[in-house]
């Protein structure tokens, strides 16, 4: 048992230092015993392997968003971070669900807050060619419980759910190691850091002044991923998160996803050429060709 630890670890750390992107065949899993082995990983590196964000979880025809299956095929692409979104339902049960209705993403209609736990068991997801699959909403607490062995999650959590009802499920479920809690400005990144100052969080930079802002937060760079927007931020902007020891997430979903699909996928290289260390994309597939992963 304590060699299978010890192969373990050195795995993580191989990874950590570039090493992933030697690993030919899907799915891509990753685990990690501890909050360190899962800051190495994600710690930038000039040897950094680049990752995917699979935004609402990496749908496609026949995969729903925000489901668990999804999940799992986002992962036979590439070593990829699973972006998901986090809903309270009327009985306080914290959910996998992006819109504060139903109708777009599922059988059911009305607003998720409205609805009990128990009501939204009985509903079907709904793929984006407007399918019915056999899949469910599944809870934070089970995407947490998937996530272990696998994958890192991160979690949209979208108003009016407290950081205090996220940081209690991930406690609950001893998942801080493989998850990361995104934040829109720096004091929600604070509030997250003094609840639990073993979590990574993702937080906005972009721009010199929001970098430099979350940098002297006084949360540890190591617990801290940096989203630069939208579009390609200046050099300077990497150079300085990078100078930090922080990763970079760049938004590919809307223009540059379109940009790749009209190119090809060699864009995708280019943004991490550029700067970009996770690229967040609604093509999980062609970015994963991108970068080196899966090719169909």
């Amino acid at each position: 048992m304590k060699r299978l630890r010890t192969l373990s670890l050195v795995l993580v750390c191989l990874l950590a230092a570039g090493c992933a992107s030697q690993v030919a065949q899907p799915p891509f899993h990753v685990s990690f015993d501890t909050v360190g082995e899962l800051q190495a990983y994600l710690a930038w590196s000039p040897e950094r392997v680049p990752l995917v964000a699979a935004h609402r979880g990496g749908p496609e025809t026949g995969y729903p968003e925000n489901c668990l299956a999804t999940f799992e095929n986002a992962l036979s692409y590439a070593p990829c971070l699973i972006e998901c979104d986090v809903r309270a339902t009327r009985d306080s049960v914290l959910v996998m669900m992006h819109d504060d209705t139903l109708e777009r993403t599922t059988t059911g209609t009305g607003n998720v807050a409205d609805h009990t736990l128990a009501e939204l068991r009985a509903l079907k997801l709904v793929d984006d060619e407007g399918e019915v699959t056999p899949y469910g909403i599944p809870t934070l607490a089970e995407a947490l419980r998937w996530a272990k062995g696998r994958a890192i999650v991160e979690l949209d959590v979208k108003r009016p759910v407290m950081p205090e009802a996220v940081v209690s499920v991930i406690e609950e479920n001893e998942a801080e190691s493989c998850a990361v809690v995104i934040t829109y400005n720096t004091p929600t990144a604070l509030r997250y850091h003094k609840l639990n100052p073993d979590l990574v969080i993702s937080a906005s930079a972009r721009d010199m002044e929001g970098a430099r802002r979350l940098l002297d937060s006084g949360i540890d760079p190591a617990n801290l991923l940096a989203f630069v927007g939208v579009y390609e931020p200046p050099d300077s902007l990497y150079a300085y998160l990078h100078a930090h020891g922080v990763r970079a997430i760049l938004g590919t979903m809307g223009n540059l996803d379109r940009r790749a699909e009209r190119r090809g996928a060699h864009i995708y290289r280019e943004l991490v050429d550029n700067g970009a260390d996770i690229l967040a994309t609604d093509r999980v597939d062609l970015a994963a060709e991108g970068i080196g992963g899966r090719a169909d």
